[in-house]
């Protein structure tokens, strides 16, 4: 139900701006994104009755404009190379990022290594931060207040095993796709300043965001598989239409 809140909010936020609507398949992660995923996730937009654009963006197709960036950044001077393990990092330090994750303790950047072996490739945030020319603004509905990407630390822009990260894809994709309005939930609010500083550092448009609130179950949490929470195929096979999911959610 929280994936069809957000899908649903898009489609009338698009309706009314007189915009265009755009699904995009973020899969750079192949093997934990199966195509009965995507076809799960296209029949629950059918069944809703949500139409976009066609053709999709995959962003699996697309690696070779992720690898374009990440060597204009490099090219910046403002990544390193990281052969650190998740379990590594997991042993530094008491300060978290935003995500509740302890910060990486810039191991890799201190000794300066050159690994001849798998590496991930990370931001310099500091020397990220010193390229802008003002501070970093993100506009919400209540005005405009100043965010920090620096919460997150040097964050991994390409991944060990993908070449690229979330952060990076879709704030390339958002630039390529001329995407003008991004709506997705609070939990995602503040990865938002690493895509603005991204956006910055590139010299890319930047969308306006907005983040709604979450669908909470009956215990006040936010809705998730691992936590049990139904799907809509799961509403779906209830007997629930269609219409009646968009009036619970308070699209009539």
């Amino acid at each position: 139900m929280g994936h069809a809140y957000s899908a649903l909010l898009n489609e009338k936020i698009a309706q009314e701006t007189g915009g265009r609507l755009l699904l995009r398949i973020e899969d750079i992660d192949t093997t934990r994104c199966k195509p009965e995923f995507v076809q799960a996730a296209m029949d629950d937009l059918d069944w809703l009755g949500i139409r976009f654009e066609t053709p999709v963006r995959i962003q699996s197709e697309h690696m070779n404009d992720y690898r374009a960036v990440l060597q204009q950044l490099d090219a910046m001077g403002v990544l390193y190379r990281c052969t650190c393990t998740r379990a590594m990092k997991s042993k530094s330090g008491v300060l978290i990022d935003p995500d509740g994750v302890p910060l990486y303790p810039q191991t890799c950047r201190l000794k300066g290594e050159q690994p001849d072996r798998s590496f991930a490739l990370r931001l310099k945030m500091d020397e990220a931060i010193a390229r802008l020319n003002e501070p970093l603004f993100k506009r919400e509905d209540d005005g405009d207040w100043i965010v920090d990407p620096s919460d997150w630390g040097d964050v991994i822009l390409a991944r060990k095993d993908i070449s690229t990260s979330y952060h990076l894809s879709c704030a390339v994709d958002d630039a390529l796709q001329g995407v003008t309005h991004i709506v997705r939930g609070v939990d995602m609010e503040a990865a938002t300043s690493i895509h603005r500083l991204l956006q910055e550092l590139l010299g890319l448009h930047h969308p306006v965001y907005h983040h709604h609130a979450l669908v909470l179950d009956d215990a006040g949490r936010k809705l998730s598989k691992s936590e049990g929470s139904r799907s809509l195929d799961d509403v779906r096979r209830d007997g629930k239409t269609a219409a009646q999911v968009r009036k619970s959610l308070g699209f009539e």
